[in-house]
């Protein structure tokens, strides 16, 4: 296990979550699965923990019960380099019960948060030129699904 691993907790579809997305990301796998004994406290032979990859990086997912719940305060940042991989994530992502929030925000159907951006937003947000900076903002702020274009003319100043 990497020293800094996240762990997302759910009530009891660890398993069915990280198998989705490992599906959905290259060089992605599951590690290992961990099942609750007689000890508890989930029913015995449960599943516990899944250690997973995804493009590489260790998460661990942990069914823990009902009183764990996901918010927007954490999320997953997805940077892609096309549309094509913005339209594909999102879609995978929301597919059954997910939902496309504001600025390319989505929530998986089991209540996690992903970004789903340009891998080049962070530099046009913070772009030394404000007015350039500004325009990104703006554009942004009115899409759900990101225009990767759209955005790229803002930062231009084409629009």
């Amino acid at each position: 296990m990497s020293r800094i691993t996240p762990f997302l907790t759910f009530e009891d579809r660890a398993e069915e979550a990280a198998a989705l997305y490992v599906s959905i990301f290259e060089n992605s796998k599951i590690v290992r699965t961990t099942r609750y004994g007689d000890a508890g406290p989930g029913p015995p032979g449960s599943v516990m923990t899944v250690e997973f990859e995804l493009d590489g990086k260790p998460y661990v997912a942990l069914n823990g019960g009902p009183h764990f719940t996901f918010t927007e305060a954490f999320s997953l940042a997805v940077a892609c380099d096309t549309q094509e991989e913005v339209d594909d994530y999102t879609e995978k992502l929301t597919a059954g019960g997910g939902a496309q929030g504001p600025c390319g925000w989505v929530t998986d159907r089991f209540g996690v948060s992903w970004q789903i951006v340009p891998a080049n937003l962070g530099d046009m947000l913070g772009d030394p030129d404000p007015v350039k900076a500004k325009r990104v903002m703006e554009a942004a702020l009115q899409m759900h699904k990101v225009d990767v274009a759209a955005l790229e003319r803002a930062y231009a100043g084409a629009d």
